[in-house]
């Protein structure tokens, strides 16, 4: 359960990466185009803000790796927490922008954390650490 837990997390982070990839650098060509499905008009007036956005998904992505890298309760803590914000980015772009962001963003994020949490208990004295 711990790899299963660790890979969908490190899935999440990489997606997260490709994000940043698709935001920040192919905003206004031809893949990020088709993946946003923007107009050039629109992409070229909107490119910073998306810059912007893609920058915050790679700090995403560096959380989930940290926590990754790191293991023990300073990793579970760093993984639920940047999971947790995928969740909330991904519902709130479900709401505003589009339904298919939460299946894409969040429900990933959603199993991740399902899965990480189901092996808190393996890490010594972590609940401990939290309720105290």
């Amino acid at each position: 359960m711990i790899l299963t837990a660790k890979i969908f997390t490190g899935a999440v982070a990489l997606l997260h990466l490709y994000f940043l990839y698709l935001e920040m650098f192919q905003w206004d060509k031809p893949l990020g185009l088709k993946v946003f499905g923007n107009n050039l008009e629109k992409a070229k007036t909107t490119k910073i803000l998306a810059a912007n956005q893609g920058l915050y998904n790679g700090f995403l992505s560096a959380g989930l790796f940290y926590g990754l890298y790191k293991g023990g309760n300073l990793g579970f803590e760093f993984q639920v927490f940047f999971l947790l914000c995928v969740i909330i980015a991904g519902s709130y772009g479900a709401l505003t922008v589009s339904k298919k962001i939460f299946f894409v963003q969040a429900a990933p994020a959603i199993v991740a954390l399902y899965l990480t949490w189901n092996y808190k208990d393996t890490i010594s004295g972590h609940l401990h650490n939290i309720f105290n």
